[in-house]
């Protein structure tokens, strides 16, 4: 912003709480925007260098991906909520349908089978089935022998759901897939939604206290393709802050994100065991600690 009188330059800063969005524009960045918008709050891109020096101080919510994440949470405290690494492994059979380890990505290269494979949390590499461990990725951003993956059975899932959690209950949801492919509709209304609701309530019911109070949980209904049999399973949990919200409601998908990613303070202490690596204030316990080692077979 210019000086209008005298020609100089005012630096720039926000008047109140502040909605960080990351550059690159998404859909999911733009409903969010307009959604905090309408509660108030002052969007800002991450676009400038001086954008992060101009908000040291203010009462930021962050919604972008995790390396940006990173350079960033400290400078301006955020407080980053993240389910732990290992949580699908924890789960007994009944909600997972399937079996899945975390492991490492080395012992992944020696897999002579196909097999899901996704980082737990980061998005170094696609979540997909690869057909053997020669298939998987050597070399990139965050990618070595010791990076930590969840390896799992190969499943077909008919239908998946994307539900925003907040505090154990279902805030909002959407359908985004049919048989692997891209097919969106709003959880209100779906042929499916009174199952959803009923098997993601018993989940909650059980193991909310392994879980952020604000997470995403992904859950879809599988197919045996030899017997044809169904059953609803967790695919995954993610941080709602990086979470695409397909057909969800922004304004309770923002509720959400303003929950899992916003100023360190505001964080609950039942939380503080869920925040990210790096944004836990020292002597505080870290997500790190929810992380297990990776220990292959488990």
């Amino acid at each position: 912003m210019s000086g209008a009188d005298t020609g100089t330059t005012t630096p720039w800063r926000p008047a109140g709480p502040v909605f960080l969005t990351t550059a690159q524009e998404t859909s999911t960045g733009l409903l969010l925007a307009e959604a905090a918008r309408r509660r108030g709050l002052d969007h800002v891109g991450l676009d400038r260098q001086d954008v992060v020096d101009a908000l040291a101080g203010r009462a930021v919510h962050w919604y972008g991906g995790p390396l940006a994440a990173d350079r960033i949470a400290a400078r301006l405290g955020l407080g980053l909520l993240e389910p732990a690494d290992d949580w699908l492994t924890e789960l007994p059979e009944e909600f997972t349908g399937r079996r899945i380890t975390l492991t490492t990505l080395s012992q992944a290269w020696t897999a002579n089978r196909p097999l899901f494979v996704k980082p737990p949390s980061d998005k170094q590499f696609p979540a997909a089935v690869y057909a053997d461990g020669t298939r998987l990725p050597r070399d990139g951003e965050r990618i070595g022998p010791d990076t930590p993956v969840l390896v799992s059975d190969v499943v077909t899932f008919a239908f998946e759901y994307r539900l925003f959690v907040l505090d154990g209950r279902i805030a909002t949801g959407s359908r985004y897939a049919r048989f692997g492919r891209l097919d969106v509709a709003a959880l209100d209304g779906d042929s499916h939604e009174r199952e959803v609701r009923a098997f993601t309530d018993a989940l909650l019911r059980t193991h909310r206290g392994s879980l952020p109070s604000a997470v995403v949980v992904d859950v879809g209904l599988s197919q045996d393709p030899d017997t044809g049999g169904e059953r609803w399973a967790v695919v995954e949990a993610n941080m709602p802050w990086f979470a695409h919200s397909y057909a969800a409601d922004p304004d309770q998908v923002l509720e959400v994100v303003l929950r899992a990613a916003g100023p360190r303070e505001l964080v609950a202490p039942r939380d503080a065991g869920y925040l990210r690596a790096g944004t836990a204030q020292l002597g505080e316990p870290s997500v790190v600690l929810h992380h297990s080692t990776p220990r292959p077979g488990r």
